[in-house]
């Protein structure tokens, strides 16, 4: 949530009720707080609560790193420790009296927020050594799976979709279709609009006009999360990720929508079970696109190639019947082409259905069942990748025509 909710949306995770969940949960503690205040002052005094307290406990934390429980307390003891220390030294330095402090601190934050954004915990972070998760999830139970459509169902129905952006339409009234087990391609130039499409479909953009269908249920107008319910996952043109955490541990995030432990069983740690599954099931989907011995990496360590197939991996954590793949071959070398071009075959053979954009020519044309191309928004041509090579239509949109 902190780096971007479409993400977590596309995972299937409502990032509104997870923010309220903590605003409460916040809440509470502060209560809990106040009341002991209360209980053990015998008094209730409005000067702990002034704005510049407020400030002040504010900035303990950032000093410290908001997202580090043990920050908390370590710019709790600078701050209270460094502001003993300056109500000394100051002073005796400057020659007068006065809450001078407050100035040194203001310094402090600005430089922290330049150089250490995520606060001085993060220091201490990176001299501990840091210990891979324990693999204890040989044993655990297998999480469930979805009922997947037999073969030739119509699946997905993309009726005269259209987005308008003010006074620009970047896509018009563009119409497909997905029967279960297909690979389909969509192709076009730079700017044709491929992206957009993918958006309207999985519910990131709303759509000016037309409708999507899925299994012959409309799901326009729908959010992300609730799209992803229904069994369509999808990677994204730039890699969507969180750097700080283990590949495993990202790709683990697939498989939100398969898990029933809530916030408060994660708490009292009475989910360990289900996370051992969750765990078990994002490796096997590491190990099924080559990606197994790295797993205990960080994420944000990862060259472009690796994190697209780490995002794929996570999209097969989702269990989907439809998976949507925004660039996958971008950034890999030809032989992990090869291999992913593997993957998505067995993928098929096992009955998924997928949708992919890519600019690899070579890449799309051994792949793909069908293919539409696309043209500033519009939708050129349908047909196999044998009619689509032989077109002098997506010639002239790709190399442009002879004057």
């Amino acid at each position: 949530m902190k780096n971007g909710a479409t993400m977590a949306e596309a995972m299937g995770i409502s990032t509104f009720r997870y923010k309220m969940e903590v605003f409460v949960i916040a809440a509470v503690l502060a209560a809990i707080s106040g009341w002991l205040f209360a209980f053990f002052q015998r008094t209730v005094n409005p000067s702990p609560f002034s704005i510049g307290k407020g400030i002040e406990y504010l900035f303990m934390a950032v000093l410290g790193g908001v997202s580090h429980v043990w920050g908390a307390f370590l710019g709790a003891a600078v701050v209270k420790l460094t502001e003993d220390q300056l109500q000394v030294l100051l002073p005796r330095l400057i020659g007068t009296s006065g809450n001078f402090e407050g100035i040194v601190f203001g310094v402090v934050l600005i430089v922290v927020l330049k150089y250490a954004p995520e606060g001085l915990w993060t220091f201490v972070v990176r001299k501990l050594p840091r210990a891979d998760r324990k693999r204890d999830w040989d044993t655990a139970p297998a999480l469930p799976a979805r009922d997947k459509p037999a073969r030739g169902e119509p699946l997905l129905q993309v009726q005269a979709v259209r987005k308008q952006f003010g006074g620009l339409t970047a896509v018009n009234d563009v119409s497909f279709d997905i029967q279960a087990g297909d690979i389909v391609g969509l192709i076009g130039p730079n700017g044709a609009g491929k992206s957009t499409t993918f958006n309207l479909i999985t519910g990131v953009l709303a759509l000016s006009g037309g409708q999507v269908l899925w299994r012959g249920e409309p799901i326009t107008g729908m959010a992300s999360r609730q799209i992803a319910r229904r069994g369509i996952s999808r990677t994204f043109q730039h890699v969507k990720m969180i750097p700080e955490m283990t590949v495993l541990e990202n790709v683990a995030l697939g498989g939100y929508l398969r898990g029933r432990s809530g916030t408060f069983k994660a708490m009292l740690r009475l989910d360990r079970q289900e996370e051992r599954g969750l765990f078990a099931e994002a490796e096997r989907q590491l190990a099924r696109i080559g990606m197994a011995d790295r797993m205990h990496e960080l994420a944000g360590n990862l060259a472009l190639g690796p994190q697209r197939l780490m995002e794929i991996a996570r999209a097969l954590c989702t269990d989907p019947a439809l998976l949507l793949l925004d660039e996958p071959a971008a950034g890999l070398r030809h032989k992990e082409k090869q291999a992913l071009a593997d993957v998505l075959r067995q993928l098929k053979a096992e009955g998924m259905s997928l949708l992919l954009v890519e600019h690899d020519m070579e890449f799309v044309m051994g792949l793909t069942d069908r293919i539409v191309v696309m043209e500033f928004g519009t939708r050129l041509m349908e047909g196999t990748p044998a009619q689509v090579q032989a077109s002098p239509q997506v010639r002239a949109a790709y190399l442009g025509t002879e004057h």
